[in-house]
């Protein structure tokens, strides 16, 4: 099993290669690719020194499989010369998600529709798979009509630059900005860049992406995506609408049940989901569950998860190992 990363120096690829090693995928040969300016860097895999190449010697190489994080320019460039070349590609950036061709997957939801024609595989963006992990198994039993959802989501969404503007403001020091305001005791409702119909384009992601997920038209999403000052960990406010009633008890079932998703739901003890909780954790995590009072068939819910490991990483991963199961790798 050859593996490719790319864009194995950034932030996810640094995670990607921690959750490699953690669930052990099996790899029999690794290449650590990047760009021309991180070209000859030294990374450590497994306590084994890997040289990092450049995209050309990796196409050259023929994975059997790469995971990029590189970027949607890279990817639109580079994953067509990769699947030429026999290698299944793991995009996680929103290059190929509404590609009609190319599958959208979140592995506990739809990874049984992947075939060996298969190619170029989008990773959703991160906040859409978190809100998709707690809602899969309510859809499937009181069917969705529409969900509104606000997000607060932290800096490391955005790269290493953002998070250092953080330590920055938190530390009084000036530096580089990647927002055009202080994150640090502010919130930004500005992820992404803004569209002709005054959405972001993290706004439409998640407006978007769950249906075709889900291969179904017949619910709709309206979102606000806010950036707020953590480090890491994504946060969503959702109030979703069901054409049928629902009981509170079994929701808190559906929900216990759901492969990878955790139920924190105990006011009385105050537990409920917080970013500090999932850090560092591949699972998907539902609490503050309660009837939306104003309208029927309709519940409010919290769900937060790690970003950079289930919101990216993890799930491209898993999508590898979905690959292997099913014998088509």
């Amino acid at each position: 099993m050859k593996v490719a990363v790319v864009g194995a120096t950034g932030m996810v690829g640094e995670v990607m290669l921690k959750v490699l090693a953690e669930r052990n995928f099996p790899i029999t040969e690794l290449f650590l690719v990047a760009s021309e300016r991180s070209v000859g860097k030294k990374l450590i895999y497994k306590n084994k020194e890997y040289t990092v190449i450049g995209l050309e010697d990796a196409v050259a190489a023929k994975p059997h499989v790469a995971i990029f994080s590189a970027g949607g320019g890279t990817s639109l460039e580079w994953a067509p010369k990769f699947a030429e070349a026999g290698t299944t590609v793991i995009d996680n950036s929103s290059a190929w998600r509404m590609d009609p061709s190319k599958k959208l997957v979140v592995p506990e939801i739809n990874a049984h529709e992947l075939t060996k024609e298969d190619k170029i595989i989008a990773n959703p963006n991160c906040s859409t798979i978190q809100m998709v992990m707690a809602l899969a198994p309510l859809h499937k039993k009181y069917k969705m009509k529409r969900i509104v959802v606000s997000t607060y989501q932290s800096v490391s969404g955005t790269g290493v630059k953002a998070v250092k503007q953080l330590e920055n403001e938190i530390a009084g020091i000036k530096g580089e900005m990647a927002y055009p305001y202080p994150i640090g005791r502010n919130a930004l409702p500005h992820c992404d860049v803004f569209e002709a119909n005054g959405y972001t384009k993290e706004e439409m992601k998640l407006a978007r992406e769950p249906q075709k997920i889900f291969n179904d038209k017949s619910f709709s999403v309206t979102a606000t995506a806010v950036r707020i000052p953590t480090s890491g960990g994504h946060s969503e406010s959702v109030n979703v609408e069901f054409e049928n009633d629902f009981n509170l008890a079994e929701v808190r079932q559906l929900l216990s049940e759901a492969p990878g998703v955790v139920l924190q739901d105990d006011t009385a003890k105050n537990l409920y989901p917080m970013p500090i909780f999932a850090h560092d954790k591949d699972d998907v995590f539902v609490g503050r569950l309660r009837r939306d009072e104003t309208q029927p068939n309709t519940l409010n819910m919290w769900i937060v998860a790690d970003n950079l490991r289930k919101g990216a990483a993890t799930n491209a991963i898993q999508i590898g190992e979905a690959l292997i199961e099913r014998g088509l790798l």
